[in-house]
């Protein structure tokens, strides 16, 4: 079965999530480094989370918002 790419819609949504990540981490003072050893998850995924390449686990998205110290629902909003 095909994968379908995703829509207009969805990459715009995973652009906005990865600005506010990224947003949320310049203010705490991280680098990608940082929250990568605050997270655990890995730089290359920040990275890529940030960029609005990939579609995040919601498991990196919690642990991302709990090193950051905000709610996930403001990442997500």
């Amino acid at each position: 079965m095909p994968i379908t790419p995703p829509d207009g819609w969805t990459l715009q949504r995973r652009r906005e999530i990865g600005t506010r990540i990224r947003e949320a981490r310049l203010w705490a003072n991280l680098t990608q480094e940082g929250l990568r050893d605050a997270s655990g998850v890995d730089r290359a995924t920040i990275q890529r989370i940030e960029a609005g390449t990939t579609d995040p686990r919601l498991s990196w998205l919690l642990r991302i918002a709990d090193a950051l110290d905000v709610p996930l629902a403001d990442l997500v909003r």
